[in-house]
């Protein structure tokens, strides 16, 4: 293992980051036929072959496993020197990846923007995706740290709740049923329902909150893929929708929108912020995270009249929402 350079194990990371030879090779600035050369000359002082060459591309072995997670404290010790000599100098610098989830889009740009205010010579980049793209980018490192529901028990994180999340149940200001209060969840159970997709935080919370999966009938409900088409959807009358409070709470102040308020009512969730375990904490990200803690929860929208949810244990099982 004497053999072995910084550049190989950095190709491990990027093949790992990116999937493919050429993706990984575009992304740190070599070409593909170099990045092989790497590949190659690694395998070589290992031993072993890392990566298992398949019909869908190169797979990791258990060897590949090793190297990588050796590559990643490798990484993190330079991170590491690198943060404490900026610290020495006094300078605040240096670069941070935010990942946050689609429905923190609503709020988290202008808690990133005044962070930045703060900050200015931390370079910033941000990531938006849905719960399952910003959990992978954590998994495979290409996000620093997220701003996310309920993060899964089962990846390696560190997380730290920083304010409320409710869900609450919204149609249209026309609805019958709006500006009623205590409507029993039988009260809506026929309806039309506008939802996330298969696998969504949301439509998890929305199965739990009926007790068991929806109907499959189309003329009962309709899955849609992002907030902004849900919301368009129930102004226009297509149905109801069980939403992050966040995401509405423009439309509801300016009457566009109505909450109904349903039996057990919102659903309170709470936002994290999350990063690796493994993952060195320099001082860009340390400034984001205390910022973050302390902050967080007065850059959330706030909406008003939402009464004590019936049973804030209602989804104990820790169901990420976003």
């Amino acid at each position: 293992m004497r053999g072995l350079t910084l550049k190989q194990l950095e190709a491990v990371r990027a093949i790992v980051r990116h999937g493919t030879l050429t993706a990984a090779a575009g992304a740190i600035g070599i070409t593909p036929s170099a990045m092989t050369t790497r590949l190659k000359e690694l395998e070589a002082v290992c031993g072993f072959e890392l990566f298992d060459r398949a019909s869908a591309g190169l797979q990791m072995n258990r060897a590949g496993e090793t190297i990588l997670a050796l590559a990643n404290q490798v990484h993190a010790a330079i991170e590491v020197a690198d943060g404490s000599l900026s610290t020495l100098r006094g300078v605040t610098s240096g670069s941070l990846v935010i990942g946050i989830t689609s429905t923190a889009k609503y709020f988290a740009p202008r808690l990133i923007a005044e962070f930045a205010r703060r900050y200015p010579g931390v370079d910033i980049s941000l990531s938006v995706g849905n719960r399952l793209e910003t959990i992978d980018a954590l998994k495979r490192l290409k996000i620093d740290v997220a701003i996310m529901g309920r993060p899964p028990a089962w990846l390696d994180l560190v997380s730290e709740p920083f304010g409320d999340h409710p869900m609450i149940m919204i149609g249209p200001p026309d609805h019958p049923l709006a500006g009623q209060v205590d409507i029993d969840r039988s009260a809506i159970a026929e309806e039309r329902f506008l939802m996330r997709e298969e696998g969504s935080g949301t439509r998890v919370v929305f199965e739990e909150f009926f007790h068991g999966p929806v109907r499959r009938d189309s003329n009962f409900n309709i899955e849609i893929g992002s907030n902004e088409t849900i919301k368009q959807g129930v102004m226009a009358g297509l149905g109801l929708a069980l939403i992050s409070a966040h995401t509405v709470a423009f439309e509801v102040e300016t009457g566009r929108l109505a909450v109904l308020h349903v039996k057990g009512l919102p659903i309170r969730r709470t936002w994290y912020v999350a990063y690796p375990a493994d993952k060195a904490v320099l001082p860009a990200m340390k400034a984001f995270r205390e910022f973050t803690l302390t902050e967080g929860a007065g850059h959330l929208p706030k909406l008003s009249g939402l009464a004590p949810a019936e049973s804030p244990k209602l989804l104990g099982s820790g169901v990420d929402v976003t």
